[in-house]
């Protein structure tokens, strides 16, 4: 081995070691113990609620009732399904690799060189950073559409830095 080369193992470990890994997933502010006490105290209020129409013989409208707590749980099955969808960006000294996943499962995955990729933003003075894209080869993709745009413009900075480093290549670490 000649000093002041890295050896192949050494050199493959460091091209593919990620400069950058993120995963962003939507987020929810609400758990499933959260979900249950809410939709607990819905059925307790609606209950409350349709006795005296029921005492009053309008029963109908406690049927209604009933179909206002099933709408409420369907939209909250379907926020909850919409929470399963994320984002994960790799970034290594020889690929950018993107992959976003739906709530469905679909897949789709985009990958660039890193010496081609730069990062375009869109900015409103009032809001901040509004979208954010990946751009390689007349390709682009959006990115970090899950994050407020607080949250994007450190995002945005992070990954920015990691394009940067992955640019100037592996660091070899001294054997």
């Amino acid at each position: 081995m000649t000093l002041g080369k890295p050896d192949c193992d050494t050199a493959a470990e460091a091209a593919e070691r990620p400069v950058f890994d993120a995963t962003i997933t939507p987020y929810r502010s609400l758990g499933q113990d959260g979900f249950r006490i809410v939709m607990t105290l819905i059925c307790l209020v609606s209950f409350a609620a349709s006795i005296p129409f029921i005492v009053l013989g309008a029963w109908p409208v406690a049927g209604f009732f009933g179909l206002d707590i099933i709408a409420i749980f369907i939209a909250f099955k379907a926020n909850f399904n919409a929470a399963r969808a994320f984002e994960r960006i790799v970034v290594t000294p020889l690929e950018v690799l993107l992959r976003k996943v739906s709530h469905h499962g679909r897949e789709n995955i985009w990958r660039s060189n890193p010496a081609w990729t730069k990062i375009e933003r869109e900015d409103d003075e009032d809001y901040g950073l509004l979208a954010l894209s990946l751009v390689s080869r007349g390709q682009r993709t959006v990115v970090a559409s899950a994050l407020s745009p607080q949250e994007r413009e450190g995002f945005a900075q992070a990954l920015g830095t990691a394009l940067a480093k992955a640019k100037r290549g592996p660091d070899f670490e001294p054997a």
